[in-house]
């Protein structure tokens, strides 16, 4: 969200809502899709200026897949891979655990490799740390980022663009699945 520093130092605001940036938005975070392009070349900067250069780029699908391609692009990877998990099946709604979906990553290929996963969200951290864990036992030198972050996961992701504590309405998934006009 772009900000404008207010005169004699005090908070910034957002021109396009005139509230601080600092105050908590009510309601759900909104990201949309310009704001989401800023965000994926902002993340994938915080990656270079760490000196980390990946090798692969790992998506988690599906949330993951629409950043994991974007970030790939802003680094100039070009190896991209994706690992289907669920583990959320609504709002708020989860499975007992992540569960790993086909088709499946073909992770002995990641060994020796520098692979940075990369996913929407780490918010309980459950599906992130899995799917670290895997690319890690696979013999690869793994970083993990994540548009955003919770407070309470498990595995806070090495690269974040922002740390929020509700809810995230994404545009990718704002809108019901289309179907068939009649």
């Amino acid at each position: 969200m772009p900000t404008t520093p207010l005169p004699n130092g005090a908070a910034s605001f957002d021109p396009t809502t005139d509230v601080p940036a600092s105050a908590p938005s009510p309601g759900p975070e909104v990201l949309g899709w310009l704001e989401f392009g800023d965000a994926a070349r902002l993340l994938a900067q915080e990656v270079v200026d760490s000196g980390f250069v990946p090798d692969v780029v790992v998506s988690v699908a599906r949330g993951g897949l629409l950043i994991g391609g974007a970030v790939a692009y802003a680094l100039g990877t070009k190896m991209c891979g994706s690992i289907n998990v669920e583990f959320y099946t609504d709002v708020e709604e989860r499975l007992p655990a992540p569960v790993v979906l086909p088709p499946a990553l073909d992770a002995p290929s990641l060994a020796g490799k520098r692979v940075l996963v990369v996913d929407d969200v780490s918010d309980s951290g459950r599906t992130l740390a899995l799917v670290v864990d895997i690319v890690r036992q696979a013999g690869a030198d793994v970083r993990s980022a994540c548009l955003y972050s919770k407070p309470g996961t498990v595995l806070e992701p090495d690269f974040v663009w922002h740390r929020v504590n509700g809810w995230i309405t994404f545009p990718w998934s704002a809108m019901a699945p289309v179907e068939a006009n009649a």
